[in-house]
């Protein structure tokens, strides 16, 4: 009698997914509680940890086997994988490079390129900032990788998610997955990343300069200003063209005056569930056996050494323009250089409220982290190139 009650105990086990649990699963699934309590507690960019985390436990936690009555429905609702799932079309749209572009246009409708167009020799901090990029393309390469792998993990060091999306769908979209978690990952952990390097490479004195107040800048510049980049972008720089042209659409639409109420939405609402699309699609490539291994792991520490290194290149750019400058700038602008707007802004920002609370520096830091959004579309648009990727 016994022998056949743990007989039916097995056989109804067998018929869900907590036989086929992992150590693998368990491992993502504290990554994704990580995550989250990075977003709760510590507001690391809370938008997209908590979205990122939540796939990132659901996508680990194993369903029935697809000879299971339900079980094909429930692994295709939750893996990126499966046709015909909540999670795969959501993926999908991440894939076909419909998600990168709207991310784009939402983000030109929130942007004030006003600092950059004020004072715009803080631009050259945002091509010093992409060190990283070529420094992880190379290590990569040397550790394995082919040459259009190491360009799109390479791609990750300019901090700009919708464009490692991008090129690396151009040139290796096999590696979508763990190249995007990467991306968006150390995107949401700069606070952690950036301020170790920052004030490891300036002096108390450095991170306190103050910085003068920038010019007024015009509303006819603000509205000329998208036009000619567009033009300039689809003319000289055609494999990225498609993501900075919805970025000058969304900033023309925020600055012409006329047209609030699509700006807004290009802002908010839609904004919003683009967000909430893009973060499950991430999330949900990260399930154990996919995830965890070693490839993904050169990635990820690729990905890491590509921020450090964008990061203390672009401080250093700054304290070599202040060689030459009869104004010296705050190095630590220079970390905004790469392109995460406006998460990197925030934190030059912030480790100079830290050092001096008088000293405000998110408007002046926001010009180089614009200029970042260029450098790495021109980085991008390089590679492809080079690479033969039109």
């Amino acid at each position: 009698m016994m022998d056949q009650v743990v007989t039916f105990l097995q056989a109804l086990l067998d018929q869900t997914g907590a036989a086929h649990f992992s150590v693998g699963n368990l491992v993502m699934i504290v990554v994704g509680t990580t995550m989250i309590y990075l977003a709760i507690s510590r507001h690391y960019e809370p938008l997209l940890l908590v979205g990122i985390g939540f796939a990132c436990i659901v996508a680990n936690v194993p369903g029935p086997p697809d000879d299971v009555p339900g079980g094909p429905a429930i692994s295709a609702l939750l893996y990126a994988v499966k046709e015909g799932g909540l999670f795969h079309y959501a993926y999908e749209g991440v894939a076909k490079l419909i998600i990168p572009p709207l991310i784009f246009l939402g983000v030109g409708a929130m942007t004030d390129f006003g600092p950059m167009i004020a004072n715009p020799k803080l631009v050259i901090l945002g091509a010093g900032a992409h060190l990283g990029i070529f420094v992880a393309l190379i290590l990569a390469k040397l550790v394995g990788f082919s040459l259009a792998e190491a360009g799109a993990i390479g791609i990750i060091g300019g901090a700009d998610g919708p464009m490692a999306i991008f090129v690396t769908v151009k040139l290796a979209p096999h590696l979508l997955g763990p190249i995007s978690v990467a991306a968006y990952s150390y995107m949401a952990l700069m606070p952690m990343i950036q301020p170790p390097v920052m004030r490891l490479l300036t002096t108390p004195e450095e991170r306190q300069i103050p910085m003068a107040q920038a010019r007024k800048v015009t509303k006819r510049e603000k509205i000329a200003f998208p036009l000619v980049i567009a033009i300039i972008v689809n003319l000289f720089f055609p494999p990225v063209a498609p993501l900075i042209t919805m970025l000058m659409l969304g900033n023309l639409l925020k600055e012409v005056g006329v047209t609030d109420r699509l700006a807004k939405t290009a802002a908010g609402g839609l904004m919003n569930v683009i967000i909430i699309i893009l973060t499950v699609a991430i999330g949900s490539t990260m399930a154990a056996d996919r995830f965890l291994t070693w490839q993904t792991l050169e990635i990820v520490v690729l990905g890491l050494i590509a921020f450090v290194f964008g990061t203390g290149s672009g401080v250093v750019t700054a304290k070599i323009m202040n060689a030459f400058l009869k104004t010296p700038i705050n190095p630590l602008i220079g970390s905004a250089g790469i392109a995460s707007v406006p998460i990197a802004a925030r934190v030059s920002h912030i480790v100079a409220y830290q050092e001096n609370p008088n000293n405000l520096l998110i408007y002046h830091a926001m010009g180089p982290n614009l200029a970042g959004v260029f450098g790495t579309a021109i980085s991008g648009g390089i590679l492809l190139a080079l690479l033969g990727v039109g």
